[in-house]
């Protein structure tokens, strides 16, 4: 098996995708993990990602039903898209993304 190359996208208000990224690479996967403060930035941030060869993305909890579907949206089924659940994220003031970045 090759390495994978996928990459873990979180929302955070105050998130800056230039600053806040880190990879982890292992001898299996190499993760590169990014912040974005919205939904736009997420989709913006998908496209670059898979242009630079990230074949899966996974979505923190904070990504609602809509912010899940910008997603995959804006990648146009190019990559799978997974994501962590939660009806209200305790990051977000226990709201999710979708009532905070309509």
């Amino acid at each position: 098996m090759g390495e994978l190359k996928a990459a873990f996208i979180f929302v955070a208000p105050e998130a800056d995708p230039k600053k806040h990224r880190a990879v982890v690479a292992t001898p299996i996967v190499e993760l590169h993990v990014v912040g974005v403060k919205n939904y736009n930035e997420a989709c913006e941030v998908a496209k670059e990602l898979v242009e630079d060869g990230i074949v899966a993305i996974e979505l923190c909890g904070g990504f609602g039903h809509v912010g899940v579907a910008k997603v995959v949206e804006a990648i146009k089924g190019k990559v799978p898209v997974g994501v962590v659940r939660f009806d209200i994220h305790p990051g977000l003031e226990n709201k999710s993304g979708d009532e905070i970045f309509k």
